[in-house]
């Protein structure tokens, strides 16, 4: 039986996060000295994998793997290569979301795998700006990743977040670059999610704000492209290339939801911007796993909400929800 919401939102779309660990400590998601988890508490591949296959079976067509940084697990790509094999049987596309530094070592094996396309998160193409906003002087080994990518046959996607007085004046530079490259771009407000140590009110950069500024310099007409998440396109004459805009904050976008998210420990989050959540960790280790999983399922979808409530409109203001991107699967 297919994941159907409360709302009758068919949930499609399973974002699943391998590890909380990441090789950035970029400012926006986490403090520089992140706590990460014990490893004991993290799901084995073999449960990670189980787990997949038990959303598959209830009608998952989509697979994102996230982190924290995917790629600094141990035998990750052991992982994408097993799930790579259900393509063509229950899953449709099998993707990732990565920061790049190590994808010039394994976008040959992920396309091996059955990946064809992936996001790589770039806030900005200026060395000394990426070695402050991530707190590690890592471009270069992004800027290698992306190509490497794009040689091996991986459709790359950018992925930025949008900060003011930070890469604000930037962004034109990253579509043109780009798009330059056959790269779409797609900008993401920030979250409020975990305590940083700036005030993310400082930076918040609402995208009703960027888009007007770039009507001024582009022609913006709107796209049917669809990747299967919340972006929403525009194509852009000037360059021929397509930007996306991910607004959680300006323009809600809960009412045709098709995501859930399950992080690294298996605790499974009907909503990104909800507490609510369900311990599928329990329910893999449980003497029935088949039938507690589906019970853990149902579960999530009687509470899995009618939508988030995100705001960053005081300085000082708490974050939305303790957990951070990184724990929660970015």
């Amino acid at each position: 039986m297919n994941l159907v919401d409360q709302f009758q939102r068919r949930i499609s779309y399973l974002r699943l996060s391998v590890t909380d660990r990441c090789d950035l400590r970029c400012a926006y998601c986490m403090p520089e000295q992140q706590q990460f988890l014990p490893r004991k508490d993290v799901l084995s591949l073999e449960e990670l994998h189980r787990l997949a296959l038990g959303f598959i079976s209830r009608g998952v067509t989509k697979l994102r793997l996230t982190g924290g940084e995917p790629l600094v697990r141990r035998d990750m790509i052991e992982l994408v290569r097993a799930l790579g094999r259900k393509l063509g049987d229950g899953l449709d596309e099998l993707t990732l979301t990565t920061n790049g530094t190590r994808l010039a070592e394994f976008a040959e094996d992920l396309r091996e795998a059955g990946v064809r396309r992936i996001n790589v998160s770039l806030d900005t193409l200026d060395r000394a700006g990426f070695a402050r906003l991530a707190r590690r002087d890592c471009l270069p080994q992004v800027l290698q990743g992306i190509a490497a990518a794009r040689e091996a046959g991986l459709a790359v996607k950018l992925n930025t977040v949008a900060l003011k007085g930070i890469n604000q004046d930037e962004i034109p530079a990253l579509l043109e670059w780009a798009h330059g490259q056959g790269i779409d771009l797609t900008l993401i407000e920030v979250m409020p999610l975990g305590e940083v140590e700036a005030d993310r009110f400082d930076h918040y950069l609402p995208l009703t704000e960027v888009r007007a500024e770039l009507e001024r310099r582009y022609t913006l007409s709107a796209s049917p492209h669809r990747t299967g998440g919340p972006a929403r396109y525009a194509d852009v004459a000037e360059t021929g290339g397509r930007i996306g805009f991910i607004t959680p904050l300006t323009s809600n976008f809960c009412e045709g939801c098709n995501r859930v998210r399950a992080t690294a420990t298996g605790q499974l989050h009907p909503c990104l911007g909800g507490i609510e959540q369900v311990d599928l960790r329990a329910a893999l280790r449980s003497p029935d796993p088949d039938a507690a999983l589906t019970a853990a399922l149902d579960e999530a979808m009687r509470i899995k909400p009618e939508r988030h409530h995100f705001r960053i409109d005081a300085a000082g203001a708490a974050p939305a929800l303790a957990r951070h991107m990184s724990m929660t699967g970015g």
